[in-house]
């Protein structure tokens, strides 16, 4: 999974700074980390994980905003996306993406 191109949209528009999306791909590459090493067995233990990773983008949040930018729809999207990506990476291709990201508030 290191090898995915994370947030690629974000780092190609200049309005998302590099150094705060690097935070993102963090959160991501992390949430890849507790996947394989915990396992989850089906959805339920899934969304867990993939809301502990939420929460860490909604905190990312004042990071965006201190640097004259937000998470706001192309964003939003692209996180989302991601989450579907990992999801469908460990064989939860059933997740539904708005469950993923759930605990959202951006």
């Amino acid at each position: 999974m290191t090898g995915h191109d994370f947030l690629h949209g974000m780092y190609a528009d200049p309005y998302f700074p590099d150094h705060v999306v690097d935070k993102g791909r963090a959160i991501l590459l992390r949430l890849c980390g507790r996947i394989e090493a915990e396992r989850p067995s089906d959805l339920a233990a899934l969304y867990a994980l993939t809301e502990a990773a939420t929460e860490e983008f909604n905190l990312l949040e004042a990071d965006f905003e201190a640097a004259g930018s937000e998470i706001e729809t192309v964003a939003r999207e692209e996180i989302a996306g991601d989450f579907r990506f990992v999801a469908s990476a460990y064989g939860f291709t059933d997740a539904d993406t708005e469950k993923l990201v759930a605990a959202r508030d951006w």
